[in-house]
């Protein structure tokens, strides 16, 4: 176990990020003594693990004690503490919105209908789906126009947005944005979410899905004019 627990802390420094699948982060989520004695290495060096059971990945970060003596006191890092300005955390927050709660809707509903359809005695068991499954990415010139201008337009948008890929938080691909492994593990999801769907940002987010609701609606009806138009 000395070797297993040596290797896993290493990595978790080295990478960042480990997926569950892992041997060894398996073992750290299953084995009890295993992750009471990984629990007590990090914390000697004032860490601890962090993961949760809709995350793909397991993760290490500060132990709240110790983040006022490593960052020091003050605004620096009370509002982050990963040098993100106000208009990238506002980036962050609302590609949270789009990505991890309609996840998170889907993994508790596939749960759900899982366990009213299940008979065998291990179906609690089982593990939550993650991944492409449940996870959709979201279009990267969609996010700028419904957000672009109030986050200080095209310049300061691309260049927070690449700050939140190179920190994890997203995957990036012709301009298509996925969740990336540290977006479901650095943010506290029973924190922030009731503040985004009771507050001010669920009115932005209702409007904009009440927009692609119409345009849904609405695409029947321009292909039959286009139809009827070449059949003329």
């Amino acid at each position: 176990m000395e070797q297993s627990l040596t290797v896993l802390v290493s990595r978790l420094l080295a990478h960042r990020v480990i997926p569950r699948s892992d041997a060894l982060a398996r073992r750290a989520l299953l084995d009890d003594a295993f992750r009471a004695e990984l629990d007590q290495r990090l914390a000697a060096v004032g860490l601890r693990l962090v993961e949760n059971p809709y995350a793909e990945h397991i993760a290490v970060a500060l132990l709240p004690a110790m983040t006022e003596p490593v960052f020091g006191s003050g605004e620096a890092w009370l509002n982050n503490n990963l040098g993100l300005p106000r208009d990238g955390v506002a980036l962050l927050v609302i590609v949270w919105a789009l990505i991890i709660l309609p996840k998170r809707e889907r993994q508790i509903s596939r749960v759900e209908a899982g366990r009213e359809g299940q008979h065998d005695m291990f179906g609690a068991q089982k593990p939550l789906e993650t991944g492409g499954t449940v996870s959709v990415g979201i279009s990267e010139d969609a996010l700028y126009a419904d957000f672009g201008k109030q986050l200080g337009g095209r310049t300061r948008f691309a260049a927070n947005l690449g700050r939140l890929v190179n920190l994890g938080f997203l995957n990036r691909r012709n301009k298509w944005l996925e969740e990336g492994p540290m977006l479901d593990l650095m943010i506290d999801y029973a924190a922030l979410a009731p503040r985004i769907i009771e507050g001010a940002l669920a009115d932005v987010l209702g409007r904009r899905q009440a927009l692609l609701q119409e345009a849904a609606a609405s695409a029947p009806a321009v292909e039959t004019d286009n139809s009827q138009v070449e059949n003329a």
